[in-house]
């Protein structure tokens, strides 16, 4: 990006220099746009500053568009207050809520034609202007929740900020934007802590045996609680209704295992016991929803997976990572994982299913041991 022509015709300001924050900024910088600073924190300005991220505010500053990023409960309250400082600024915010947001702002008198909300649907596992990113957002979705008191023509720097930072633009309503989050972001942090919550009293030996899949299940669990309660309060409805659904198949279940668990010999024998129907549609159901997901480049396929076992220490992970580019693999995706109380990691890399052949018999013949 560094070097191209912004869309965007005037300055930038940016309240609230988090992650999100100082991302954007640092993407507008490296288009050449004027970015204003503003956070409640002086620290985080000055750090952002001395990043690159922009300058301080000034009091003949007009800013063209003015991004809000900070927490949830105070979204509507800064969004109101910045309309009504720059009434010749179009405003928009980050908050992963909507709906909520769009009605506290009506509710306060504001000028709502010259608001609309927006939500890119990026991050990283650590905040702060420190760990900003100009690239933060390339590639990814970026929903701009439009209403009927905004036109076109205004929303437009908004659109622009979006291309600029290169995400892709996303159209949705306030509300369709909220039920979605709820079942693809929300509703699961929920179910990781409850997932995470298990291991709170869970015996050190059972711990010990933790894998990938309980890795991949507990990822989010770590995520920042304050957060995560203004987050799910803003969309609590949207929330309950994926959760409900969730614990009607999970009360399908329990029956199921409950019906396996008494299940008696000549159940077995008749091979009519009707959990297992139960448990093979939900584990199927599963898959389904799996494929559903886009992956890579936004294709709905599955790719063959391939464990290969990595010496922990400098240079092997590179080594793998070099030798399978010279092999003219194109890898998929990878994933990591360090083998308990040995000096081993194993690298789980996923390939087409027409080349998983070839790529096992070109590393083995490179002496790397493969795992699975």
């Amino acid at each position: 990006m560094t070097g191209s022509e912004s869309r965007l015709t005037g300055p930038v300001r940016v309240v609230g220099v988090g992650l999100l924050g100082t991302s954007i900024a640092l993407g507008l910088r490296a288009r050449g746009v004027d970015v204003i600073l503003s956070d409640a924190s002086p620290t985080n300005v000055r750090i952002a500053i001395d990043y690159g991220a922009g300058r301080s505010a000034g009091d003949a500053d007009e800013p063209q568009l003015i991004v809000v990023c900070v927490p949830p409960d105070v979204t509507a309250s800064v969004i109101v207050r910045e309309l009504s400082a720059y009434p010749r600024a179009v405003v928009t915010d980050v908050a992963s809520v909507k709906a909520p947001i769009l009605r506290a702002v009506r509710a306060a008198g504001a000028d709502v034609t010259r608001y609309v909300g927006s939500h890119p649907l990026a991050g990283r596992e650590k905040g702060g202007p420190m760990s900003g990113r100009a690239d933060l957002f390339l590639g990814r979705p970026w929903v701009v929740a439009g209403h009927p008191d905004i036109s076109y023509q205004t929303a437009a720097a908004v659109d622009d900020l979006i291309l600029d930072l290169g995400a892709s633009l996303v159209e949705m309503t306030t509300e369709q934007h909220d039920s979605s989050v709820a079942l693809t972001s929300h509703a699961p942090q929920v179910v990781s802590t409850l997932m995470a919550r298990r291991l709170v009293s869970a015996p050190e030996a059972a711990v010990n045996l933790a894998g990938g899949g309980l890795r991949d299940v507990t990822r989010v669990a770590s995520s920042d609680p304050g957060l995560w309660v203004q987050i799910l309060g803003a969309n609590a409805g949207a929330t309950a209704e994926v959760l409900r659904g969730v614990r009607d198949d999970l009360d399908e279940v329990l029956a199921a295992l409950s019906a396996a668990a008494d299940a008696q010999e000549d159940d077995a024998a008749t091979g009519a016991a009707p959990w297992r129907r139960t448990l093979a549609e939900t584990l199927s159901g599963g898959n389904a929803g799996v494929a559903r997901i886009p992956g890579k480049h936004g294709q709905d396929r599955r790719y063959a997976q391939l464990v290969v076992m990595v010496d922990d220490r400098p240079g092997e992970l590179a080594r793998l990572l070099t030798e399978l580019g010279e092999d003219g693999v194109n890898l998929e995706d990878l994933r990591l994982e360090h083998s308990p109380g040995a000096q081993i990691g194993l690298a789980e890399i996923a390939v087409l299913p027409e080349t998983l052949d070839t790529v096992t018999s070109a590393l083995a013949a490179r002496g790397w041991r493969i795992a699975g």
